[in-house]
């Protein structure tokens, strides 16, 4: 499989991430903080295999002084809870739920994000989720490299 990139979305059309930016623009301008959605974005990325965004959202991620060891220990966070607030576990937990949505979102996740978020805070939850699920196919489907 040839992993040369396949198609460049901007210059064929520059209008085309115009509503993805102003998706990002919401993000950022809410509440979760750019530590939670680094958080978010590469738990997403690493589920989704998606090395061009993993790239970039570490850089965030250490911009916005995430703790190395949280960043280290991400893809296996269930083992090391006690690195994580229960609002990054209760996010965590989400955003995997909503990443790999074929078996639906638990009870559990849905009530544990509930609890540690006011629904304004969950609707810029579910909106950071699925923004970073939309970069990602488009990254990997374009064979987008890393800059």
């Amino acid at each position: 499989m040839s992993t040369d990139p396949r198609l460049d979305i901007h210059a064929t059309d520059p209008n085309a991430y115009k509503p993805l930016f102003a998706l990002e623009k919401y993000i950022h301008d809410g509440s979760l903080g750019e530590d939670l959605l680094a958080l978010i974005k590469l738990r997403a990325s690493q589920m989704n295999g998606c090395a061009y965004c993993l790239n970039m959202h570490a850089g965030e991620a250490r911009k916005a002084r995430v703790d190395q060891r949280k960043l280290d220990v991400l893809a296996g966070w269930r083992e090391a809870d006690y690195l994580y607030s229960d609002r990054e576990l209760a996010a965590l937990a989400l955003t995997e739920e909503v990443t790999d949505i074929s078996d639906g979102v638990s009870d559990d996740a849905w009530d544990d994000a509930a609890e540690e978020f006011d629904d304004q805070e969950l609707v810029e939850l579910l909106m950071a989720i699925s923004a970073i699920n939309v970069w990602n196919r488009l990254a990997i489907a374009t064979h987008q490299h890393l800059d």
